[in-house]
């Protein structure tokens, strides 16, 4: 398991939702604020007239040197609301989490919520912030319970109130309480994980309190009192060497392609100096990212080739992944935006990978058609995504029917490679890696014999199936119960 040190405290804890895990939200689950992300995309979007920009930003500068305490905060945040339909402003929530928080989400606080769910505790948000700010990542984390500052809502418009008591400093122990009495949670057994010391009475009231990525404030206090405390640095403002290591990683992949050539000038063999090229790149890059692999069933890799090899999309560092996995006789697919990157998109199409529009289906297809060749002539295999693209979460896209007719057409087995946490390293949106262990399944080889057009629905449903018991998710994810708004 990953982060096996982070969660090593909750494996050895009893079973049952007699103990709580609640956690805080900005600064604990995610890195940062969420405030920030939604104060970004409205001004991104317009949302903001200059006379709003300025006052909000007078709001949040008067709490910021001590003149607002937070419920006065709240209050003048959400007269910016006064007249917004709840369920534009719940669309726009998703929107920011796809595009600003879904990355911003520590992989140890998603660890440690996930063993947690192993263990039948009772996991919780209870957060200071808005439903439409916590709720959608909720949902992604499996997290039923969410206790959040309300907005009063009236004809399906905000009126500009919030609900009392706010869920903030006595007001997040209030919520705690009431979830304990209501669930039969004991709290002096509970944990309560939180980065602030705004939420020092909620660190007082449970049985384990545990600082996470805590403020120097909170350190202090956590030291004196001999609170264990945790920081994380997977997320958050990128070092130096985390700049330059990324750097690199392009720059290796065109070193590997040029170190290769020799081989195909004295031999005359292109595959040859191509397979070369690829090795070097896995075992580079890898280097360079701080990339671990722990994988299990690596001898279905080898046991069946040509095959198509199928994989979930995570990260850009999925590339590196597969190189470091297949290692030889492979082509691949691409987006035919890769094309326009300097010289990279030159040297993964020289290189066999084939470019796809991803607009236009038709054209899409008879553009794959040649990989069909590609494995029955050349004896190459090949590897695509049946997502098509990257997932801003670890949770498993749509597959798309591509990856099964090319197998189905040349005649060979899909192998399933079931990639557990390679967001962890460079989520979707993110401009670095950051080095990580990520786990790695390769699943037996399915036979694609007596497939045929009329049952390819039947098919692809029962490999993403397989993908869905193996990294442990359901067809239908739990949703996140929504915080009930009190209507004036």
């Amino acid at each position: 398991m990953a982060y096996q040190d982070v969660v090593a405290e909750i494996e050895r804890l009893p079973d049952g939702p007699e103990i709580g895990a609640l956690f805080d939200f900005d600064g604990t689950i995610i890195s940062g604020y969420s405030a920030v992300a939604f104060f970004q995309e409205q001004l991104k979007r317009g949302h903001l007239s200059p006379r709003d920009f300025v006052e909000l930003l007078s709001v949040m500068a008067s709490f910021g040197i001590g003149i607002l305490g937070f419920p006065a905060l709240m209050l003048a945040a959400s007269q910016f609301l006064r007249g917004v339909r709840e369920d534009s402003y719940a669309a726009f929530g998703e929107d920011v989490f796809k595009s600003h928080i879904a990355r911003q989400i520590y992989p140890e606080t998603r660890a440690l919520i996930k063993t947690h769910m192993r263990k039948g505790h009772t996991v919780a948000i209870i957060s200071s912030a808005t439903p439409y700010q916590v709720a959608p990542a909720a949902r992604d984390l499996d997290i039923e319970h969410v206790l959040c500052t309300g907005l009063q809502v009236e004809d399906g418009e905000f009126t500009g109130a919030v609900i009392r008591p706010i869920c903030f400093g006595q007001g997040k122990v209030i919520a705690a309480e009431r979830l304990a009495k209501k669930h039969n949670i004991d709290l002096d057994q509970s944990f309560f994980y939180s980065d602030s010391t705004d939420d020092l009475e909620l660190l007082e009231r449970v049985g384990n309190p545990r600082p996470l990525n805590p403020s120097g404030r909170l350190r202090a206090i956590a030291e004196a009192r001999g609170w264990p405390a945790r920081r994380f640095a997977s997320r958050g403002r990128p070092t130096p060497s985390d700049w330059i290591r990324t750097a690199m990683v392009p720059a290796s992949l065109v070193g590997s392609f040029f170190a290769g050539l020799p081989i195909w000038a004295l031999t005359g063999s292109k595959r040859d100096a191509m397979n070369f090229s690829l090795s070097v790149f896995a075992d580079t890059a890898s280097a360079l990212i701080g990339l671990n692999l722990r994988i299990d069933g690596e001898h279905h890799l080898w046991s069946h080739r040509p095959a198509v090899f199928i994989f979930n999309h995570q990260s850009n560092v999925d590339m590196v992944i597969i190189a470091r996995l297949l290692r030889r006789d492979i082509s691949g697919v691409g987006k035919k935006e890769i094309r326009n990157m300097p010289l990279i998109g030159r040297v993964l199409e020289f290189s066999g990978v084939v470019l796809i529009d991803r607009q236009d289906t038709e054209k899409a297809i008879q553009t794959m058609k040649s990989l069909v060749d590609t494995m029955m002539v050349e004896g190459k295999s090949v590897c695509m995504s049946p997502e098509g693209t990257r997932s801003v979460t670890p949770k498993l896209a749509p597959f798309k029917k591509g990856a099964f007719h090319l197998a189905m057409q040349a005649g060979v087995p899909i192998v399933p490679i079931v990639i557990r946490n390679s967001s962890d390293i460079m989520p979707k949106g993110e401009m670095v890696y950051r080095a990580a262990t990520v786990q790695v399944e390769v699943l037996p080889p399915i036979p694609t014999d007596g497939w045929t057009v009329e049952t390819i629905d039947e098919h692809v449903d029962e490999v993403r199936d397989m993908y869905l018991t193996a990294l442990g998710q359901s067809r239908t994810a739990p949703i996140a119960k929504p915080l009930k708004v009190v209507k004036k």
